[in-house]
């Protein structure tokens, strides 16, 4: 399956801004590129790009003030397969984890494990390790949180969703990955395209999707706490502790956005 990618992203700067972009596939992704992935800034700027801690591919602009126009469209292939659940993956003890991964069992900006590790071991303690325990733990904040963009908020926690029950798919995502560090899973936030391919077209404009990884049986494996239920045509961009890590544009001045508009179509002919 191929899929077209992109977006066109304006904003309006008041001054000279440096920013920092995370607006590409991961590099894991970009073999299965078909087409450049080549990122328009108008009006011209300097570009210069770098991988940041988590494996992410980053870029570093400094742009003039005025109308700044960030666009860019490519193709990747995809499987066209459904997301596989790990159901046979085990979940291994915390002291034969590879070091990497030790990062993802800890506290962050918007993933308290401190705060919700009682209230996790009350709910989940109980559960099969591993799959089972991970999807119990999707089922219930699937269950637990009510969807609507009105309940965005930029500043909004694990914790506080947990208290609230109310969010966007980084609040889901955000909450199922900190009880699944609290029950000693290591678990990151991933970022990507997830157009509706296989399912209803959604009634919305197509935005950057939010889920998150666990690592079982050796492996980083997709949950996705806001669908619950297995995706085609995921398309990762960047992981990281929590959304904090992962911004698409991170403007180091005053930055008013004007236009976005995300492009995830399932192509039906042939590119060439």
């Amino acid at each position: 399956m191929l899929i077209r990618i992109g977006f066109e992203i304006e904003f309006e700067l008041q001054a000279p801004t440096p920013m920092v972009v995370m607006l590409f596939v991961r590099p894991s992704r970009q073999p299965d590129l078909r087409a450049p992935e080549e990122l328009v800034v108008e009006p011209a700027a300097k570009v210069s790009h770098y991988i940041d801690l988590f494996g992410n591919h980053c870029a570093r602009i400094f742009a003039p003030p005025g109308k700044l126009s960030l666009k860019l469209e490519s193709m990747i292939e995809d499987s066209g397969q459904p997301d596989r659940d790990p159901t046979d993956a085990p979940q291994h003890p915390v002291q034969d984890l590879p070091n990497e991964t030790l990062a993802f069992l800890l506290p962050s900006r918007y993933c308290e494990v401190d705060k919700l590790t009682e209230i996790a071991w009350k709910l989940f303690g109980n559960t099969e390790p591993g799959w089972p325990r991970v999807q119990e733990i999707c089922d219930f904040a699937n269950q637990h949180i009510t969807f609507g963009y009105q309940f965005a908020d930029s500043t909004k926690t694990a914790f506080d969703v947990y208290q609230d029950g109310r969010g966007v798919c980084r609040d889901f995502n955000h909450l199922a990955l900190t009880l699944c560090r609290c029950m000693n899973i290591p678990a990151r936030y991933a970022t990507g395209y997830l157009g509706d391919i296989g399912v209803p077209a959604a009634p919305y404009p197509m935005d950057f999707s939010a889920w998150f990884e666990v690592f079982l049986g050796g492996n980083w494996h997709p949950f996705d706490a806001r669908h619950n239920v297995p995706r085609i045509g995921r398309i990762l961009m960047a992981v990281g502790r929590d959304a904090a890590d992962v911004a698409i544009t991170t403007n180091f001045g005053a930055a008013v956005l004007k236009k976005f508009l995300i492009i995830t179509d399932e192509v039906t002919t042939s590119f060439v």
